[in-house]
């Protein structure tokens, strides 16, 4: 059997999902692929995956088992074109692909939001990481050509048709960070204790994205660019998890004609995504990463359909 999950690149709506606000985030043509038959004992390997991913493995399985779903497990391999560290969400994708290989051999059901909520679960299990739900959701429920616009309080979502003849780029900053070892837990509590900065943050965020949900179904391109460089400017002053790095990325991808930029992710590291038109599409990645003086990389990304079984 054979399965596949996106990563998934957040568009607007950054740190919202951990008190119930709106994100925005499209699946993305990078993912992971786990070839697998059932086993008496799960044993997967991985070609060349930091250490510390088999912790998300065991935790997946055993919120499933939680769930009831009957002790079977499996054996594989897992391939990866879908880089860790960046904001791209390798650990939902991980996640993912190894539930529905799981579920499959256990010939156990789960629907797909329940689902995302299982494998927030398991992560919090792994890594202690306080993350909300929208990593798991987009990579289960995204949509080629769209993106899904998910209230992560009622979790209703929709899918919003995406601009034709737009790429997503997605500019690494080089800085490697991992949540579990930054202020996101931080920035939790700070929202939740009310924090009046933070909060500020959220509440415009959410109006944010349904601000650019508005310009997207209306094909406004002209009114996303000031919209994400607020983002990323309220994630950098009222919510401080930006860096010098990304910062400059963004400055970069406007001044080298990108259509809008922004932070995206935890922070603290990682990455900014750029809405480009595709004729100029590779020029401004390449002019960016020549002003860049880090050791940036550049992905250029297509909203695709979520995890799916690709073969018995």
């Amino acid at each position: 059997m054979l399965f596949h999950a996106p990563g998934r690149v957040n568009l607007i709506g950054e740190y919202t999902d951990l008190v119930g606000g709106l994100v925005l985030p499209a699946a993305i043509d990078l993912g992971i692929t786990l070839e697998c038959e059932a086993a008496e004992r799960t044993a997967l390997s991985s070609d060349g995956a930091d250490g510390g991913w088999e912790r998300y493995v065991v935790a997946v399985e055993q919120e499933l088992a939680e769930l009831g779903r009957p002790d079977v497990g499996i054996a594989g391999e897992l391939t990866s074109n879908l880089p860790a560290g960046v904001g791209l969400s390798s650990s939902a994708a991980l996640e993912v692909v190894v539930a529905l290989g799981l579920c499959a051999v256990a010939d156990f059901a789960v629907e797909r939001l329940e689902l995302a909520k299982t494998l927030r679960r398991a992560e919090h299990r792994a890594v202690g990481v306080p993350s909300g739900i929208m990593d798991q959701a987009a990579s289960l429920l995204g949509r080629a050509g769209h993106a899904l616009l998910l209230d992560t309080g009622s979790l209703a979502y929709e899918h919003v048709p995406l601009p034709s003849g737009v790429w997503l780029v997605v500019f690494d900053s080089g800085v490697r960070r991992s949540l579990e070892h930054t202020g996101y837990a931080m920035r939790k509590r700070e929202l939740e204790e009310g924090h009046p900065k933070r909060l500020r943050h959220v509440e415009t965020e959410n109006e944010r994205v349904r601000a650019v949900v508005d310009a997207l179904r209306r094909d406004d391109r002209s009114s996303l660019g000031a919209l994400f460089y607020t983002s990323h400017v309220s994630l950098r002053d009222d919510l401080e998890v930006s860096t010098p790095e990304l910062d400059v990325l963004v400055d970069l991808a406007y001044h080298h004609g990108a259509l809008a930029a922004r932070m995206t992710g935890g922070g603290f590291g990682g990455a900014i995504v750029a809405l480009v038109d595709e004729p100029v599409a590779a020029k401004v990645a390449s002019d960016v990463l020549a002003d860049y003086s880090g050791n940036g990389r550049a992905y250029m990304l297509r909203a695709v359909d979520g995890a799916r079984r690709l073969a018995q």
